[in-house]
């Protein structure tokens, strides 16, 4: 082997363990559940399980329930606490898991949630980036879901018309895009209910601590799920 080859391959060597550092880096950097949020992954009135694609927080309903995405590089369980209020409330949850943290990597994983129970109402959501891909999922399963709920998200196709869109999102979240949020709500369906939380950021709808780039909070985690569980239970009560 001539010494320029040699050279090459030395290089190559080099940039193939340079990516690899950098990527186990990237997946090591990522929001981790607080106390709370583990806390919330114990069973009282709500029989919480683990499962092959996440959690399965199970409370009273017997009918409804809610397939979460996560935000991106947010450990899932630190939706439990909000999660878990909800699903004490009336509405189960199946909260997913996802590859390195990402939904994207699992876009579909809904699908194969819900051939696994027997809900007569099925919704997907999700925060952040979670909540745009539960949106896309629900662009083209219109037919099986009654609806989605979309946590400082947007959708940027079409929704079913006969589906519910619920958005909530805090009026200090500086992570959100305003602008193609405004733009989303041109593929609202007929029911859209939209609800900003006063006080509220980009973070707080999960237990992970502060985010960079988010805006300050003037209401605790707890106060902002609290509202954002009473909005999502309250709405589908009054939907006609």
């Amino acid at each position: 082997m001539s010494r320029v080859k040699k050279k090459w391959l030395t290089v190559l060597a080099g940039l193939v363990l340079l990516v690899t550092v950098a990527f186990v880096a990237f997946l090591l950097d990522y929001y981790r559940a607080d106390e709370t949020a583990v806390l919330a992954l114990k069973s009282d009135h709500v029989t919480v399980n683990k499962t092959a694609y996440g959690w399965f927080l199970d409370g009273p309903s017997e009918d409804t329930a809610l397939i979460f995405y996560p935000g991106a590089r947010v450990e899932e369980t630190a939706y439990a606490p909000l999660l878990h209020r909800l699903a004490e409330n009336g509405m189960d949850v199946c909260l997913l898991k996802m590859p390195f943290r990402l939904a994207s990597f699992d876009a579909d994983r809904a699908g194969s949630v819900m051939q696994e129970y027997d809900y007569a109402h099925w919704y997907v959501g999700g925060h952040s980036l979670g909540g745009a891909i539960a949106a896309n999922f629900a662009v083209g399963h219109g037919q099986e879901l009654d609806g989605v709920i979309l946590l400082a998200a947007y959708p940027s196709k079409p929704l079913d018309q006969k589906m519910t869109e619920i958005l909530l999102y805090g009026s200090e979240d500086k992570i959100l895009n305003r602008k193609r949020l405004e733009e989303g709500k041109a593929f609202a369906p007929a029911y859209f209910v939209e609800h900003v939380i006063s006080g509220g950021n980009h973070a707080q709808f999960g237990n992970y601590g502060a985010q960079r780039g988010d805006g300050e909070a003037s209401v605790s985690a707890e106060e902002q799920q609290r509202e954002t569980v009473e909005v999502i239970l309250r709405t589908l009560m009054e939907k006609p």
